[in-house]
């Protein structure tokens, strides 16, 4: 039975502009050179996530992105920063505020322990050079989503004041409801990119999982061109299964790859499919290399 992202989570447990953009000269410069000895091409800045790979140390973890031309290493929360500048790697999606992923916004009676949690993370995510910052809906019950679109925009805006100011970037992940997480309340593009349009603030965007995305609603190279500017991240995953994105899956990741490089986004693809194999850092390599158009 393999392990679910929300169970690895829970187990893992300002802005000066100039750290900022002392955090993003430094990632531009390491990516330079680990493309020179990697030989990506240098089209799709890789990151992986560190939840699957948790047979392995952090420190093991870094060292293999070094080994394989990864320069982003996400999903790590305030703790965990200083492993990975001692890696050079950017952390291209942080977490640390949120208390899981079935609670979130939509619920009032969270609001202010969640600002609390976000007011307090935000700067920190900004002095290490960092800018996006996970968020979630919350599972919706039997709440309809208008009330809970109502209820998420009046619980972050306080927040997004705050991150406007430290220059971080709120970004909302929509999960599938069919098969891994019932009940959430995010569970399509159109969801996200409505909040988007209400809240309208370049500092809050979407977080494109395509795993979950094709399983709610496919369609994946025409939401990437049809809404690319909403989304400040993607992640992969093989469908079905959540397993390695070769062909032994039904999604074609090179062409969703030229999409996503079509398009002038400039952020990371992070790769975050569970490895199913004897060999969980072979398939991390081999999915960099499907991923490198």
């Amino acid at each position: 039975m393999g392990i679910s992202r929300r169970d690895a989570i829970g187990k893992m447990g300002v802005i000066t502009g100039s750290a900022a953009l002392l955090g993003l000269s430094k990632s531009i410069e390491h990516t330079e050179a680990a493309l020179e000895e990697s030989g990506l091409k240098g089209n799709i800045k890789h990151a992986v996530t560190r939840w699957p790979y948790g047979s392995l140390s952090l420190e093991e973890l870094c060292k293999a992105c070094n080994d394989i031309g990864i320069t982003g290493l996400e999903l790590v929360g305030p703790n965990d920063w200083a492993t990975l500048k001692k890696y050079d790697l950017y952390c291209p999606m942080c977490n640390g505020a949120e208390p899981g992923i079935d609670v979130g916004f939509i619920d009032p009676s969270l609001h202010s322990s969640l600002a609390d949690s976000y007011n307090r993370v935000i700067p920190m995510v900004a002095e290490a050079g960092y800018k996006n910052l996970i968020c979630f809906t919350g599972n919706a019950t039997d709440m309809d989503d208008e009330t809970g679109m109502k209820n998420f925009e009046k619980g972050i805006k306080p927040i997004l004041r705050k991150a406007e100011r430290h220059g971080v970037v709120l970004c909302l992940e929509m999960f599938n409801t069919r098969v891994d997480h019932p009940g959430y309340m995010a569970n399509s593009t159109r969801w996200g990119v409505e909040m988007c349009n209400r809240l309208g603030s370049e500092n809050f965007k979407l977080l494109y999982d395509i795993y979950h995305m094709q399983i709610m609603e496919g369609d994946i190279i025409s939401r990437i061109r049809e809404f690319g500017e909403y989304f400040a991240h993607y992640h992969t995953g093989g469908v079905p299964g959540r397993n390695e994105i070769d062909e032994a899956q039904e999604l074609f990741y090179p062409a969703i790859m030229r999409a996503i490089a079509e398009s002038d986004y400039e952020g990371y693809v992070g790769q975050e499919f569970i490895p199913s194999r004897g060999d969980a850092l072979a398939s991390l390599r081999q999915g960099i290399k499907i991923c490198d158009v």
